[in-house]
């Protein structure tokens, strides 16, 4: 149990014994109770707002609960102060063997410590990347594939069971376009010269490979074939090879889904029927007449019965069809079906989405809590597009896809760890410049260089120590001054930092933390360049080498569970 944890429950006990002596109603909501480090060091080491949340439902003032509270708190053995401040805030000041014991609790977990149980193994599926199957991944996918995915691994690391899907889109338009295009380039790789590659069809050299295996195992066959000899076949071969190449480039980036999803597949298994049927029974869905354009109307606009979503009862603005005209699916149509398949295996659904595609946000909610009956946890987390550039001016790369930058161009540019690193140092719906120069500077303004620079400092203190000679002895953590008791403090606001990350659905809180870690790491180092006595080693003085290197090996744990959550190797040299 880590030290907040702890205090969560002696925050519960005192309020238990509270409304055992009748001080304190039985039965109040906790919920919303919090502890935390005070916003301010100089007020304490642990705060809560337990008198602030509890005071109105209980009918009490909130100072006169808070003093009830602190007479309580300010009995525990390892609690030096217990004061109030302003409307009912209270604050406690620790002994310093209550951060000793944390440090110690760092050492005993090593991985596991942060990892917490709060998910209580709900099942969570994190849909994210779904590029459409027509080439390679491009640089507009990576901020999104990234992000799910350490989301992913942060919603396990605290406790639930996480599905990572990719959802193929697979039956639109655009795998015809894309099955044309291979056709192109599969007479080209019969010898014919086929030109330019015609406006609205795929020109990228990736189609090559595919086109002549086709060429190899078909010879001419498909030549002059009319498409429905050879565009279902095509098509499979085509999303197949492209499907090989997208995994192949999330590889690059670390990522690995462990669901793939069909729209073919789900069409053929009459899925979207299902989830239609079953919306009708539910009055859901009906037969109706779009409005007409606002505006001016079209020509050739004409009013068209179509089944319509009741979406604008859970605040659409207008109700959506799920089939065109000529029967076919919408989009919508299509990923209502698919939401509605993916919420029979999950608790909860969290779509990772592309910027531009905010404006559906409201409906999909929409279509979800009417087939869940609002009972499944939907959320969608809308991603920005990234703009590259170098030394702070727009940088174009060479485009080997035909039209666009790939992930692999990215990735190879500058490394997987540079990549996810610095596509998670800010808010996923915030924009971002990726600065090819800076994401590789050796500076303490690139924070993956700089996190990363402090582990690989820690990892190079042991082969110091051989290379000195010095054998240290156990280490005496009682020797910790006020400094590295401070780093400690910082240390063991991880395991909350994760649940808040786990909570908020973001990711990013992660590196933001890092960072602060990284460079109380640093300062601390650095005041050995001042003061020889305050290196971490020390030959005449074994012991304080000992605490030293305890310390430094804490402050490298957490920094590599931290590196864990965000797909980051934890370096032991930098190059």
């Amino acid at each position: 149990m880590t030290l907040f944890s702890r205090f969560s429950d002696h925050i519960g006990a005192a309020l238990d014994a509270l409304t055992v002596k009748n001080a304190l109603p039985a039965g109040l909501d906790r919920g919303a109770i919090s502890v935390e480090p005070p916003r301010d060091p100089a007020h304490g080491d642990v705060a809560t707002n337990a008198a602030m949340v509890l005071a109105k439902p209980a009918g009490m003032n909130p100072r006169a609960l808070a003093e009830l509270l602190v007479a309580e708190l300010g009995a525990l053995d390892e609690v030096t102060e217990a004061s109030v401040a302003g409307p009912g805030f209270i604050n406690l000041r620790l002994i310093d063997d209550s951060w000793r014991d944390e440090l110690a609790l760092i050492h005993a977990e090593t991985l596991e410590y942060g990892r917490s149980t709060m998910g209580q193994g709900r099942r969570v599926n994190v849909e994210y990347v779904s590029a459409n199957p027509t080439g390679p991944m491009h640089v507009g996918h990576c901020r999104g594939a990234v992000v799910g995915d350490a989301l992913a691994t942060l919603l396990e690391y605290a406790g639930h069971d996480v599905i990572r899907e990719y959802y193929v889109n697979d039956a639109g338009a655009q795998v015809d376009v894309l099955a044309r295009s291979v056709h192109m380039r599969y007479r080209e790789a019969l010898g014919e010269d086929i030109g330019a590659i015609p406006e609205g069809l795929y020109p990228g050299d990736y189609l090559k490979p595919v086109a002549a295996k086709l060429a190899n195992e078909y010879g001419d066959r498909f030549v002059g074939a009319p498409d429905s000899d050879w565009l279902g076949l095509f098509r499979a071969e085509a999303i197949s090879a492209m499907m090989d190449m997208i995994r192949a480039d999330l590889a690059k980036l670390g990522i690995h889904h462990n669901l793939f999803s069909s729209e073919a597949a789900l069409q053929a298994a009459g899925k979207p029927d299902e989830a239609e049927k079953w919306l009708r029974e539910q009055g859901l869905v009906y037969d109706g007449v779009l409005e007409a354009p606002k505006g001016e109307t079209p020509d050739d606009w004409e009013p068209v019965e179509l089944p319509l979503f009741r979406s604008t009862q859970f605040g659409d603005d207008q109700d959506r069809p799920i089939k065109k005209s000529d029967g076919s699916w919408t989009y919508f149509g299509a990923d209502l079906a698919y939401h509605y398949q993916k919420a029979q295996d999950a608790d909860e659904l969290i779509d990772i989405w592309g910027a531009d595609h905010a404006g559906t946000v409201k409906r999909i909610k929409a279509a979800v809590a009417a087939m869940t009956g609002g009972t499944k946890k939907f959320d969608v987390k809308l991603v920005q597009m990234v703009r590259l550039l170098k030394n702070g001016e727009p940088f174009k790369m060479s485009k080997r896809a035909g039209n666009f930058v790939t992930l692999a161009d990215v990735v190879d540019e500058v490394g997987k760890d540079a990549v996810r690193f610095t596509m998670l140092t800010r808010k996923a719906d915030a924009q971002m410049d990726f600065d090819f120069a800076k994401v590789v500077e050796a500076s303490r303004d690139n924070p993956v260089f700089y996190v990363q620079y402090a582990h690989a400092r820690i990892a190079s203190l042991k082969r110091k120590l051989v290379d000195a000679g010095i054998a240290p002895s156990a280490p005496a953590p009682a020797r910790l001054d006020v400094h590295e008791l401070a780093i400690v403090k910082l240390l063991a606001q991880f395991p909350r930092i994760v649940e808040s990350a786990a909570s908020a659905r973001e990711p990013h809180r992660i590196a933001f933390y890092l960072a602060e870690v990284a460079a109380g790491f640093h300062a601390w180092w650095n005041m050995g360049n001042d003061r020889p006595e305050a290196r971490v080693i020390l030959a005449d003085d074994p012991e304080l080498t000992a605490t030293r290197l305890y310390l430094a090996d804490g402050i490298g744990q957490v920094i590599r569970n931290g590196l864990y959550l965000m797909g980051v190797e934890a370096l032991e040299e930098m190059v």
